[in-house]
């Protein structure tokens, strides 16, 4: 990664529930696969220029629960997490991990950070509900919190603690309790709603959330609408004192500042790959299958991403232009998401039947409008990357939407972005892209036509100006201005 931020002096304990790395087995061996993308790379990358660094992550699977107990639940080096950083893994009850992640983190937080819920029929919060919070989301949050407190305490008290995401809102009350001289920096890396929305869950197990984060000395967002809305929240449903025009918290006799840093990506990392052999095999096999025009969507498989509306967009856009017809391919690479959460299996299964009733309305004996990709990798994204002419981006909300800061990166065809208003990643690349209003299909499906069409002085200019922005503002500046603030609020403690 160009540009790396510099280390401090104190430890540091990064914490998350997926690792930098996943442990499975074949037969008789062990195989270690790390993690990709921008986050864990810059993670890595800053844990590797310190002198003491521990990254703290649940075992996913039951590899990782195996390495973790040869290690009796300690720390270890692991070559392919990056030099210097220590990893823990923390085994937990299955049950208990399923009732933190499948009940709870996905789809109860989730859906409520997204607008997901329908509030006329769901959710209902009954006794499975509000136990799997106290013996699925609080226990792992302890179980965690026990672990990153014995290595804060190894490090004699003072280390900065850096949180990822929605998993561990309760954990830093617990580590502040026990560890008063500790700097805490939770990055949350979904949108956070207006205070209105916490109003669907109970009283004590929204107070919960919020009083954990308040264990914290930063709360962090991508933007600085849901920093204003944490406070905001704070506000309302705590009745704290807090200051709108510092976006700081009082809790107790301790100051909690909310900030904003729009995550990026890595665009040297991004570059390699995209030179790569298995990239370009890849390319080779899609610009084959190619038609005039390309349109792409790289996504999970889950409701906030507005797959369905997309496709239904894509729909009226062949019904009002019919010269479009065996013209124009729809390339949809969904990855399969929390297959173990009722919600996201009926999703893909909506998925499926909807790309069955488009090809069918539309389709001929050789051309397929939409071809629904489930099981690309990697490399066959940043193939795609490279080759689309629109780029469609239309969450229901999202935190950032990195799709979009990757693509514009790599894409060789002027490839033009049609991004929803409603992604983070609009207030940087808006200006440059075609906006998408995500509830609105006519609209949506006028915008791809207007992509489509779109004169090529226009299409370079606006790639062109995407990919600078995304460069000038990397995963680099994201990690080098969080430090930044954490040295000057330690300094001002």
């Amino acid at each position: 990664m160009a540009d790396r931020p510099e280390g401090g002096q104190d430890p540091l304990v990064l914490v998350s529930n997926r690792g930098p790395i996943q442990y499975s087995r074949d037969g008789d061996e062990r195989t270690a696969k790390p993690g990709h993308g921008g986050l864990v790379t810059a993670l890595a990358g800053l844990a590797g220029h310190l002198d003491d660094a521990v990254w703290v992550c649940t075992a996913l699977s039951e590899e990782d629960a195996a390495v973790s107990r040869e290690h009796n639940g300690a720390a270890f080096e692991e070559e392919g997490v990056g030099p210097g950083l220590r990893l823990r893994m923390v085994e937990l009850d299955a049950e208990a991990q399923h009732q933190f992640y499948a009940v709870v983190s996905n789809p109860l937080l989730w859906f409520i950070q997204h607008h997901l819920w329908d509030l006329g029929s769901t959710p209902d919060i009954t006794r499975r509900e509000i136990d799997a919070f106290e013996d699925g989301y609080v226990a792992v949050n302890e179980l965690v919190a026990d672990a990153v407190v014995e290595e804060v305490e190894a490090r004699g008290g003072r280390a900065t603690v850096m949180v990822q995401d929605y998993h561990f809102y309760v954990m830093p009350e617990r580590v502040r309790a026990r560890c008063p001289e500790v700097f805490l920096h939770h990055f949350v890396h979904i949108p956070w709603p207006a205070p209105e929305a916490w109003l669907v869950l109970p009283p004590a197990m929204r107070a919960s959330v919020l009083n954990g984060l308040l264990g914290n000395d930063v709360v962090a967002f991508h933007l600085q609408r849901s920093a204003r809305n944490f406070v905001l929240g704070c506000q309302e449903l705590l009745g704290l004192e807090v200051d709108l025009d510092r976006f700081t918290v009082t809790a107790g006799d301790r100051t909690v500042a909310a900030r904003w840093y729009p995550i990026s990506v890595d665009p040297d990392e991004l570059g390699a790959t995209a030179a790569s052999p298995a990239v370009a095999d890849h390319e080779r096999r899609l610009a084959e299958r190619r038609r005039d025009h390309l349109v792409l969507r790289v996504d999970r498989s889950d409701p906030s991403k507005n797959i369905l509306r997309g496709f239904r967009a894509f729909d009226t856009l062949l019904d009002d232009h019919p010269e479009l017809a065996e013209r124009v391919t729809f390339l949809a690479l969904v990855q399969p998401s929390r297959g173990d959460v009722p919600q996201y299996v009926e999703y893909l299964e909506r998925i499926r039947r909807l790309v069955a009733d488009v090809n069918l309305k539309h389709g001929t004996s050789d051309w397929q409008p939409i071809q629904l990709g489930l099981e690309g990798d990697f490399d066959e994204v940043v193939a795609a990357y490279k080759l689309y002419d629109v780029l469609m981006v239309n969450p229901v909300s999202d935190g950032m939407n990195l799709v979009a800061k990757e693509a514009v990166l790599v894409n060789q065809r002027d490839g033009v972005l049609a991004l929803s208003e409603n992604a983070g990643a609009h207030e940087e690349l808006g200006e440059h892209a075609v906006t998408l209003h995500p509830f609105d299909i006519q609209q949506q499906a006028d915008a791809l036509f207007e992509a489509l069409m779109m004169g090529g002085d226009d299409r370079r200019d606006r790639l062109a100006r995407c990919a600078a922005q995304v460069r000038q503002n990397d995963v680099a500046r994201w990690l080098r201005t969080q430090l930044d603030d954490v040295r000057a609020l330690r300094e001002a403690r």
